[in-house]
């Protein structure tokens, strides 16, 4: 059966989070160690304030996170220097694969959405960043129900918005957890890993596994049979 929308991770899936290391070598002599802790500390308050019922936008636990992996690597800086860091989220890089694979299925007439812990300003600014903004129908965000990924609730939001249920929808991302979390909920998950991690030991498994976006168009149309 032919989805109602596929439906995309931003951060980490279309848009490289790599990227940041470039900004961020200005700062420190390594800035790939420096940029995984800031991501992993964005991800953990994420994920803590969801937990403790403690809503912040994306954007001020970006900022949190970054303050603390500056801390944690020794980083001294302007506060203005770490605005502009925290500001590069907005001008991402996107995947060399994400442009193709978004034209082949807008092609294939596919709606094309994102749903992102992000919040709707910095989602919209990185996406026109990226050159991928003429390719997304939809941008849907957290902000709208106050929680995180994976809570349901965030998932639920896909379902309301386009009227279907969770088995019309495909769900496309590049993180384990974000995965588990969606195909628990019902969305048919593709989970595009490209660093070939283990697969999850915890919740349901995806309906489809791809190393790269460049394989998408063959697992929708796979998930549609």
């Amino acid at each position: 059966m032919k989805p109602v929308a596929i439906v995309f991770d931003l951060f980490g899936t279309l848009l490289d989070i790599a990227s940041l290391r470039t900004a961020a070598a200005r700062y420190t002599s390594d800035p790939a160690a420096f940029v995984g802790t800031w991501r992993e500390k964005q991800l953990g308050y994420a994920f803590a304030a969801t937990i403790m019922d403690r809503y912040e936008d994306f954007d001020a636990l970006t900022a949190r996170a970054l303050a603390y992996a500056a801390a944690r690597h020794g980083l001294s800086a302007t506060d203005r220097d770490w605005e502009r860091l925290a500001a590069q989220w907005r001008r991402l890089a996107p995947y060399a694969d994400a442009p193709a694979a978004l034209t082949a299925l807008r092609a294939a007439g596919a709606a094309c959405a994102i749903l992102t812990n992000g919040t709707p300003a910095t989602a919209h600014a990185a996406l026109r960043a990226a050159n991928l903004a003429d390719a997304i129908d939809v941008t849907l965000s957290v902000d709208a129900v106050r929680v995180y990924k994976p809570d349901p609730r965030v998932y639920a939001s896909v379902t309301a918005h386009f009227g279907a249920p969770a088995e019309r929808i495909v769900f496309v991302t590049a993180n384990g957890w974000d995965a588990t979390g969606a195909a628990e909920f019902g969305l048919r998950v593709v989970w595009c890993n490209r660093t070939q991690a283990p697969a999850e030991t915890f919740g349901a498994a995806p309906a489809c596994v791809i190393g790269g976006l460049d394989e998408l168009s063959a697992a929708v149309a796979k998930l549609a049979d």
